[in-house]
Formats: C-alpha cells, sequence, structure tokens
C-alpha cells in the first residue's frame, strides 16, 4: 500500500503542475483553455528532442522548454482568446478547444506520432523506502513543484505585475480603470500557465519513460479534472486538487485495475460538480449566466427554408449521389448523414436551450452497443433495435445528467464531458455484455420488412430517410409551444425562471430528445462499420459533433445538415490524411468562432455584448 500512496504523490505532482496552469487562465481571463493539454504534450515532444536529439542538457532544456511554450502561450491569447474577449465565455472555450486540436496534430506532423523513448537524464529508480523504490527524477520535480508554488504565490502576493494578475481576476473592468493592462496581464496569465505546462511535459515523460504527440489530451483533461476539484480560479486549490486526483486515481486502480482509471477519474469530476461546483478551495458565483445565451453562437435568424424545398433537395441528394460517387464517396455520404442526425438533434439543447453539452460521445456509444448487442446477442431486429436505442440512450442520459441541471455556466458542459467518458469507460468495463476492448464484430446489415439494405446505395438512402424524420422531429419541437419555452430558457434563462418556467425540466428534456436521437445515429453507424469498440466514441467524436454545429449554426437544423457535409465530406473529397483533416477541423472552428459566430446558415444580427 505504501508503494500505491508514493505513486500517488508522483502523480498528484505532476497533475499539480498542469493543474495551477489550467486555474491560473480560468482566474484571470475566465476562460477554461482546453489548448492547455496539447501544450503539455509539445513540450514533452520538444524536450524529447533537445535532449535526445540535439544532446542539449536536462537543464538548458527544461529553460528552452519553458520560454517557448510559454511564447506558445501567448500566441495562443493574441490570436484566439483576446478578440474574444467580450464574447460570452463559451467563444473562448471553443477557441480554445480548436487550437488545441490544431497545436497537437502540427506537433504530430512535424515531429511524427509515434511514441518515442524519453532519454533517462535523471535516474528514475535509484532510492527505496520501505520496500518502496523511486527516483532523482521523482525527488527533483517535487521539489520543481514546490519551488514553482512557492515563487508562483509570492509573485501573486507581492509582485507588481502579480498583484495586478489578482486585480484582474477579481475584476477586469475596474483593474482597467484603475491603469492596469488587462489584455497584457492575461497574456502574461497565459505565458506562466504555459510556461508550467511545457514543464510538466518534460517531468512526466521522464516519469513514464517516454512522450507521444497524441498525450497532451488525456493529460490536459487530467489536469483539469484536478483544477476543478481544487476549484477553478483556486491555485492553492489546484495544487491540492492535483495530489488528491492522484492519491484517488492510485489507489482506485490499486483495487480496481488499470481498465476503471478513467471511470474514477471523470466519476470523481463529476460528483464534485454535483455535489460541491466550487471545489475543495473555492466558490462559484451564486448567479452566472448561460455561456450559450442568445448573445453570441445563437444570434442571427435562420434561413427561412420550406418542407417541400428540403423535399426536393432530399430527393436530389438520394439519387444524384449514388448515380456520380462509387462506393467509397457514397460510403462517406452515409457517414455525413449518421453525423447530420446526432448534430441537428442537439440543435434543440445548444441552439434552443443555450446550453453547450461536449460529451455526446456517451449518448452516442450507448445507442451504438445496445443496437449491436441485440442484433448480434440476442437476434433482435434492425428496426425495434434502432428504436430501443434511442430509448435507452435517452433515459440512461438522462438520468446521469439529471444532477446537473442545477447548475449553471461552464459547469454543465463540463459535467457532460465528464458522463460521456464515464458513460464510455463503464462500457468498455461492461466485458460480459459489450465484450470490453475486443468490441462487437459482425453487426448485421440492416434489414426492414424482409427487404435487407447490403449496398451502400441502399445503406445511404435509408439513413437518408431517418435524416428526414430527424428534422421533422426537430423542426416541429422547435416551432410548437414547448419549443417556444426552450427558446426563452436559451434567450434568457433567469427571466424565464421569473416567469415561472420550469428551466431544469425543459433543459432535461432537449437533453434527452438529443440522447435519443444521439443513439439512433450512434446504432446507424455501428450497422454501417459492422464493427465497434470503445476507442470509437472518444472526444474528437464529442468536439467533431460540435464543430458541426457551430459552423452550420446552433439553432439551425438544415445547417447542422450542412456543417457535417463540410466537415466530413470536403476532408474525405481532398483526400487528407487524419492529421491534416483534424487541424482542418481546428481551422474551421477557430475562423468560425471569430468571424461567422452565427454559422452559415444564419443570417447576422448585431447584438451588442456587455462584458
Amino acid at each position: 500500500m505504501f508503494d500505491t500512496l508514493i505513486a500517488g504523490l508522483v502523480h498528484g505532482n505532476a497533475y499539480a503542475l498542469v493543474a495551477v496552469g489550467i486555474t491560473l487562465i480560468f482566474g484571470v481571463g475566465n476562460v477554461i483553455n482546453f489548448a492547455h493539454g496539447a501544450i503539455f504534450a509539445f513540450g514533452s515532444v520538444l524536450g524529447w528532442w533537445l535532449i535526445a536529439q540535439h544532446g542539449v542538457p536536462l537543464w538548458a532544456a527544461l529553460i528552452a522548454v519553458v520560454g517557448v511554450t510559454a511564447l506558445v502561450g501567448v500566441g495562443i491569447d493574441v490570436l484566439a482568446v483576446r478578440p474574444l474577449r467580450r464574447a460570452p465565455a463559451i467563444a473562448a472555450l471553443l477557441a480554445t478547444v480548436a487550437v488545441g486540436l490544431i497545436i497537437e496534430n502540427v506537433v504530430a506532423l512535424v515531429f511524427g506520432p509515434d511514441t518515442r523513448p524519453f532519454p533517462q537524464v535523471l535516474s528514475t529508480n535509484n532510492f527505496q523506502v520501505g520496500g518502496v523504490r523511486f527516483g532523482t527524477s521523482d525527488v527533483v520535480m517535487f521539489g520543481i513543484t514546490v519551488l514553482v508554488m512557492a515563487g508562483l504565490w509570492a509573485f501573486l502576493r507581492f509582485g507588481r505585475y502579480g498583484l495586478a494578475i489578482r486585480a484582474t481576476a477579481q475584476d477586469p473592468d475596474a483593474a482597467a480603470q484603475m491603469g492596469i493592462s488587462v489584455g497584457r496581464i492575461q497574456s502574461l496569465a497565459f505565458a506562466i500557465a504555459s510556461g508550467l505546462g511545457g514543464l510538466a511535459g518534460i517531468f512526466v515523460g521522464l516519469y513514464n519513460s517516454n512522450i507521444s504527440p497524441t498525450s497532451g489530451g488525456v493529460v490536459g483533461m487530467t489536469g483539469f479534472v484536478a483544477a476543478t476539484i481544487g476549484g477553478l480560479g483556486s491555485i492553492p486549490g489546484a495544487v491540492l486538487g492535483g495530489f488528491v486526483l492522484g492519491l484517488v486515481e492510485a489507489f482506485g486502480v490499486y483495487t480496481f485495475g488499470d481498465g476503471y482509471r478513467d471511470l474514477i477519474t471523470f466519476g470523481l469530476l463529476v460528483v464534485f460538480l454535483v455535489l460541491r461546483p466550487g471545489g475543495l478551495l473555492a466558490r462559484p458565483p451564486a448567479i452566472e449566466s448561460e455561456p450559450l445565451t442568445g448573445t453570441f453562437l445563437g444570434s442571427g435568424r435562420q434561413w427561412n427554408i420550406r418542407w417541400w424545398q428540403a423535399l426536393i433537395a432530399f430527393s436530389v441528394v438520394g439519387l444524384l449521389i449514388p448515380a456520380v460517387s462509387n462506393d467509397y464517396g457514397i460510403s462517406v455520404g452515409t457517414q455525413i448523414v449518421a453525423y447530420a442526425i446526432i448534430a441537428v438533434s442537439m440543435t434543440l439543447v445548444a441552439g434552443s436551450a443555450g446550453q453547450l453539452a461536449i460529451g455526446q460521445a456517451g449518448p452516442i456509444a450507448i445507442g451504438a452497443y445496445t443496437s449491436a448487442v441485440l442484433t448480434v446477442s440476442h437476434g433482435w431486429a434492425f428496426l425495434p433495435a434502432i428504436i430501443v436505442a434511442g430509448i435507452v440512450a435517452a433515459v440512461v442520459s438522462s438520468v446521469l445528467a439529471a444532477p446537473l441541471w442545477r447548475l449553471g455556466g461552464h459547469y454543465v458542459a463540463i459535467a457532460t464531458l465528464g458522463i460521456g467518458i464515464v458513460t464510455v469507460a463503464l462500457i468498455r468495463n461492461w466485458e460480459s455484455v459489450t465484450r470490453g476492448s475486443y468490441g462487437i464484430f459482425g453487426i448485421p446489415a440492416p434489414e426492414l420488412f424482409g427487404f435487407e439494405f447490403t449496398t451502400h446505395t441502399q445503406i445511404f438512402q435509408l439513413e437518408l430517410v431517418v435524416l428526414g424524420i430527424t428534422l421533422a422531429v426537430i423542426l416541429g419541437v422547435q416551432r410548437s409551444r414547448l419549443g417556444t419555452a426552450i427558446r426563452a430558457i436559451g434567450a434568457d434563462e433567469v427571466a424565464a425562471r421569473s416567469a415561472g418556467v420550469p428551466v431544469r425540466d425543459y433543459k432535461a428534456l432537449a437533453f434527452a430528445l438529443a440522447a435519443f436521437f444521439s443513439g439512433i445515429g450512434g446504432a446507424l453507424l455501428a450497422h454501417q462499420y459492422s464493427y465497434i469498440d470503445p476507442t470509437v466514441f472518444n472526444l474528437p467524436m464529442s468536439l467533431l459533433v460540435v464543430t458541426i454545429l457551430v459552423l452550420g449554426g446552433t439553432a439551425s437544423p438544415y445547417g447542422a445538415v450542412l456543417g457535417a457535409a463540410v466537415l466530413i465530406g470536403v476532408p474525405e473529397a481532398l483526400r487528407l490524411a487524419p492529421e491534416l483533416r483534424i487541424v482542418l477541423y481546428g481551422l474551421v472552428l477557430l475562423l468560425v468562432v471569430r468571424f461567422r459566430p452565427q454559422g452559415i446558415l444564419v443570417r447576422r444580427e448585431r447584438v451588442r455584448v456587455t462584458a
């Protein structure tokens, strides 16, 4: 058990370094920096390149990595975050998601995507205490963490710029009136935070004995969990949260096995968000506007598309695509339609209710696995299987998300992300039903009333019909009295609550409807692929749905269809490699959030936003 304690403290030390950077940026700029994990990965790869490829001493590599990653952090602020400073916080959040995708995949393109050994410049196994072995690297990392935290505390407590950071974090407008350059102070916070992320990247690489350009997503999310546990905005809380998470994770893995790591980590995140959203050492604001209130992504009027126009367009697409495309092109079209079904349903949550959900891979996975298990293991027919898949996705997602609707602001979006990851972790560990990491093979082709859809064209046309039904239902809800009430919540939640609208119930209902259609979309993907495993339903899948939604216009169901066609169809048509495709996703998301936040199928209506 003592060795588990040591392992927990070592991991918690690394989590604390990452969490401090995340919480510093949140405290100063009210920005959840999803690019922080990519900075961590870049720091680890850059450290490997300097030490292993060019023989740079560790101390010089540390200085170089901290300096370079600090400059990258300033670039993120100046290019992606600062232009959105007066927009609602969701704008900057999405911008950092986009930048993170770009950085991570550009690093993989430049340095290569492979995992590689990190040079053992410090011993990792030369000390022993009570039968537990650890190394000089662990002692040095702990010492650096203590020095960094003490130095950061002194800087914020007594330094001129540290006091300016604290003043900006407390009230940016008042700080500006006192002559503080809020923009420069925010850039300074990004520089410090990103430098700490790069520093953590080197030491985690040294501890793990290997590095990977794609490791940033996992570490960044884990650091984010630590910051949330400690209390977003609290630097002592970030340190405490890092060590708490490290210890809970270590003892949880010791008890249940490494396969439960994600379930433990993100389950702890959800528990804290529900029971103590302010974390251990912070307190959430008493009243907080929703991040998607109709002053940003929901602003503007949808293009008026009549039902008969949509019917003609669907008929033309259903006949034209099979006539001019080969099997590969039709298969891509089928994938576009499946993602369009998912994104169309999400317009009810993000566009109407004004609440971003970024863990949609959860209900998609539930739907895919439900239909696969029913058809493969129990011999169900296709139609009842996908209907039950949608129902199970709606019920399970609603039960898991039920405690969240009393939260507000960032916290709901964060919690849905955690629930999505927890859902996939549960699926991975329910091996008796889902076959765990091995996945499910031999998922049958769709069959209706004795007719089997075996060709790519038949499956494409079937899913096009399902998309038409989804559009009809979502548009019908939006135009009903129920839709009016949900839109009122998205426009002004406080006013809607004051008018007697049951806000929590309507948000939960919108989320359940979206989960139902997401489950059906997941089932269609499963029957298209004929094989699924838990790795299919990852964070990039959730981010792709969000990107499609933003590109088309969060309140526009037809825009969601167009967004799916652009983001999935264009990269495939250009035959882009997976890395280039994800870079394109990031660029599109960044440019849309910056220059066309209302989406491509929504008419611009300029709305003055008060910071």
